[in-house]
């Protein structure tokens, strides 16, 4: 069960296996509404034009949207679904890191919105998103 209170050391153990690990997320901060995220720009990561590639930006954003939205409910009542990804791609990075922090802006019943600001080592914006939840009864 993942809860507010799950280790970081354990929750990134849960991603052996996953896309999280291929893409070599790492989470840094879990906190209730906010999470924080690291993800190399790497051969893993990059597009053929060497930059990072938007559907790994847009994967860390979901990735991170979906756990904030985890620690949120008790998941073994409901489980949780991306239900909307919208993003804009805003500066490109070529080499090093990218950062993503989630926020949730809404946290209703049935659905959470989360925004995604996602930056290189700089603080510069990479990509910005807005990440629908859906909170599914079991």
């Amino acid at each position: 069960m993942i809860t507010l209170d799950t280790p970081l050391t354990l929750l990134n153990e849960q991603n052996k296996g996953t896309l999280m690990e291929q893409l070599g997320i790492e989470y840094l901060v879990v906190e209730e509404g906010f999470i924080k995220a690291k993800m190399p720009v790497d051969h893993r990561t990059k597009q053929p034009f060497q930059i990072l590639h938007g559907g790994a930006s847009l994967a860390l954003a979901e990735t991170i949207a979906s756990l904030g939205s985890a620690v949120l409910v008790d998941l073994e009542k409901t489980d949780i679904r991306g239900a909307s990804v919208t993003a804009n791609h805003i500066g490109a990075v070529r080499s090093g890191s990218v950062i993503g922090e989630a926020t949730i802006i809404h946290r209703g019943k049935m659905t959470h919105v989360w925004d995604v600001q996602i930056k290189d080592e700089m603080g510069n914006k990479a990509s910005i998103a807005r990440i629908t939840i859906v909170v599914v009864p079991k």
